[in-house]
This record gives structure tokens, C-alpha cells and sequence, in this order.
């Protein structure tokens, strides 16, 4: 099984995805992939994919390949999305192979800070932060090895802007969800991966919002024109997720009001420059997806450079070390003394968080009760929301002191075989009607 050039070259080559001079290029240098990639027009069909390069994969029994495919943002205006895809060798079951759907948590809004631009990305989750971590961010696919050997296809989405130019949206999980949802018609349009049209999908922090919006957009997913019409989703998964919407007070329909959220949302996350560097890329991937916003809405004007300056260049851990030795403890100079235009960026962050809608699949959350990075009472309260229009929520509290980093791994047991009964279409009981 050997995946052409022609499958995404011969596009390519077309009129519908041309090199341009007038696209968004990438601030920093990258690999031919990329650069290549972030200098194309996005356009064509949702999930067409523009660009494949094989690469190796310890994964045995697999092979594996970078991949740039067409996606669309929170605002529809059209993107491109880096990635990567990994199938089982040899001839697929009738019916195709089923996809599962990796949607990464936070490793930086700088055009190099895809997980599939490390060296040997095509391999288990490598976590920066754990014993055994091998990199500067974190990187690979959980529960690959697993997967592969069930036969199923394993895509991950970078996001738009982790790669494929453009500013990345960094937390606005209406844009990463159309990514994830997007990766999976770019996996089943490749016809040699041998893929069918059904996908579960799972994804950890900022990826687990992406997992939770992707499930409220079922306008979305049953559109029509794309790569691969009729892709279907038999369960998500979300490993320590966000949701900001639903933390946001319902009533806030006044400036006042909203300067005021905004300054409680600042002060929550200044408590050290890492939370402070995550507010940062969450105020600039919001004010990327929506016209209207400015960084010197809340931050100074000074700040707002050296913000813009940092965040375009370098991922996340060499971002919060740099805040650190720039700014030491004064990093929270860099904010605004009074936040401006507030009440459309609070819309902005509802509108781009996940809808009130019931989900087209079932859910199942973990969390951790050392989880002190992503408030486990965000899956709470989404769950409480989700439950009350119908939707089947599960909420599982990992057994030890789970912390954000341990989640992926203390979660594997459950996830794996949740997913195989959900492609077996085993039974499975209203999570909802359990306590919580």
C-alpha cells in the first residue's frame, strides 16, 4: 500500500490550490513540508488533501504520513491543517478500515509548533513534562501501537496555523473541532489508507475542547461538497477538556459586566508566568478568529508587541521562559490596567467555544482531582448542560491523584476498549442517569 503523489499533487497542481505570494507565510523557518504547505491558498473541498510526504514509524505492522489537507475556521473562511496519518499495512476488510482521530492539547500558536514537524512524530504520546519525555513539546499519538493493531486508521490534526501558515486558534475549539472533523474526511478521501467513513475521535486539554465542539456541530459534519460526504461518529472522547462557554456567567449584556469577567478571567491565570503565557495565546488565538479584536484591548501597547513578537516565534514552554526571563514576576505589566471592547470579547470567547448542542455520539470525559491546569468542573458543568437536551454524558474520575500531564496515560484502559465496543456497536448504558 503506497500512497501516491498524484493523489494530492495531481489537486495540487489544478487551479484550485496554486502557490501564492499573496498567502500567509510563516514567521518562523520550517521544514519543505511546511513551507511549502504555508505558502498555498486555501481552497478546495473540505478535507481534500494537498500535500503527503511518508515518513518512518516504529509502529510495527504500519507506515505513516505528513499531510496537509484544506479546513475551515470558526468565521467558515477556508484554512489549511498539517497532520499526520498512520494505517495498518496490507489490504483492507471490506467496508474499510475505521479512523480514529487524535486532536493534540497545547504545544504553542507559532507556525513550527505542529506535533508532526518533530523528527519521528508517527509514535506513542511523548510528554514534555513526564520522566521519559524526549523533546521540547509534547508530541505522537496515544494508544497508536493499539490502534493499529485492531486495524483501525490513526489521523492527528496539527491545527490550522501549527504549520500550514496563518495565525493558529489557539483555544477557540469551534476552529480546532472543524480541524479534527476535517482530518478525518482528508483520512477516509485517501483511498489506499483503505478507510471506511466511521471515526472515533478523543483529544486531551485544549484538543479535548476541540473533541467536545466537534460534537455539537452536526450541521457541520453532514455537510455536502466535501472530500468524503457521510462521515460518521461513533463516540468522543475528551481527556481532561475545556470548555470556556460554560464557565461564562449567562447575563453578561453590558460593558461593565464584561470588564469585569475579563478582569477575573486575567487575574485567575496570572498566579505564574505558565498559566499567564496560556491566557496570553488564549487572548491571541480569539482575537485571530474574530474582526474587532485587538491585543491592546487588554494589554498594553508595549505588552501587546512583545506578545506578538514571542508568541509568533516559539511553542509554548520556550514562550513561558522567555515571559519568565524577560519579565520575571512583573510579567503582569504586560496587562491592560482596565480591559477594553470587553463585551465582544466575551461573545467572541462564547462563540468560539462549544455550542449548547446536543452531541451526534455519545461522550465520555476523564478528569483527575490533581487536574489544577484545566478546572475539572468545566467537564462538570458541560456535562450538566449536555445531560439536560438528551445528550448520553459519561464522567469518569481516574482512580489515584491524576494530575493534567498523567490524564492520557491513567485514561488508556478505559478509552481503548470504550472505543472498540462503540465500532462494535456493543450497548452502552445513559451515562447521564449515573451519578457524577
Amino acid at each position: 500500500m503506497r500512497i501516491s503523489t498524484g493523489i494530492a499533487v495531481t489537486a495540487v497542481a489544478s487551479s484550485l490550490l496554486l502557490l501564492s505570494t499573496a498567502a500567509a507565510r510563516a514567521d518562523v523557518p520550517l521544514a519543505p513540508f511546511y513551507a511549502t504547505v504555508s505558502q498555498m491558498t486555501p481552497a478546495g473541498s473540505l478535507g481534500q488533501v494537498v500535500k503527503t510526504e511518508e515518513i518512518s514509524t516504529p509502529v510495527a505492522g504500519a507506515r505513516a504520513w505528513r499531510i496537509a489537507y484544506v479546513s475551515s475556521d470558526a468565521q467558515d473562511r477556508k484554512t489549511l491543517a498539517t497532520g499526520l496519518v498512520v494505517a495498518p499495512s496490507g489490504p483492507a476488510p471490506a467496508g474499510g478500515r475505521p479512523i480514529v482521530a487524535w486532536s493534540h492539547g497545547t504545544t504553542g500558536a507559532a507556525n513550527n509548533c505542529g506535533p508532526s514537524q518533530i523528527i519521528n512524530p508517527a509514535q506513542p504520546l511523548n510528554e514534555y513534562f513526564l520522566i521519559g519525555g524526549d523533546s521540547w513539546t509534547d508530541y505522537g499519538l496515544p494508544s497508536v501501537d493499539k490502534f493499529i493493531a485492531d486495524g483501525y486508521v490513526v489521523v492527528a490534526t496539527d491545527y490550522q496555523g501549527q504549520g500550514g501558515g496563518g495565525h493558529h486558534q489557539y483555544a477557540v475549539a469551534a476552529t480546532n473541532g472543524r480541524d479534527l472533523i476535517n482530518s478525518v474526511r482528508a483520512a477516509a478521501s485517501l483511498k489506499e489508507l483503505g478507510a471506511g467513513k466511521r471515526a472515533f475521535a478523543f483529544g486531551w486539554s485544549q484538543g479535548g475542547g476541540a473533541i467536545l465542539a466537534a460534537a455539537s456541530m452536526p450541521g457541520y459534519i453532514a455537510q455536502t461538497g466535501t472530500a468524503a460526504d457521510g462521515i460518521s461518529f461513533v463516540g468522543f472522547a475528551g481527556l481532561a477538556p475545556d470548555d470556556v462557554a460554560v464557565t461564562i456567567p449567562s447575563g453578561i449584556n453590558t460593558e461593565p459586566a464584561a470588564e469585569k469577567m475579563l478582569g477575573e478571567l486575567a487575574t485567575t491565570f496570572s498566579d505564574n508566568a505558565f498559566d499567564f503565557t496560556h491566557f496570553v495565546m488564549t487572548m491571541w488565538g480569539t482575537q485571530a478568529a474574530f474582526p474587532g479584536l485587538n491585543m491592546t484591548d487588554a494589554f498594553t501597547s508595549d505588552g501587546a508587541k512583545a506578545i506578538d513578537e514571542i508568541i509568533t516565534k516559539k511553542c509554548i514552554h520556550s514562550m513561558a521562559d522567555t515571559i519568565t526571563y524577560n519579565y520575571g514576576s512583573g510579567y503582569k505589566a504586560l496587562l491592560s490596567p482596565a480591559p477594553t471592547n470587553a463585551l465582544a470579547w466575551v461573545n467572541a470567547l462564547i462563540k468560539g467555544s462549544v455550542k449548547p448542542v446536543k452531541p451526534v455520539a455519545p461522550v465520555i470525559i476523564f478528569w483527575g482531582t490533581k487536574d489544577v491546569t484545566v478546572p475539572p468542573v468545566m467537564g462538570k458543568l458541560y456535562r450538566e448542560q449536555m445531560c439536560k437536551i438528551g445528550a448520553n454524558i459519561t464522567r469518569i474520575q481516574l482512580p489515584g491523584e491524576q494530575t493534567h500531564y498523567t490524564t492520557p496515560g491513567a485514561s488508556a484502559p478505559y478509552y481503548v476498549p470504550w472505543a472498540e465496543d462503540r465500532f462494535a456497536g456493543k450497548p452502552l448504558p445513559n451515562g447521564c442517569a449515573a451519578p457524577d
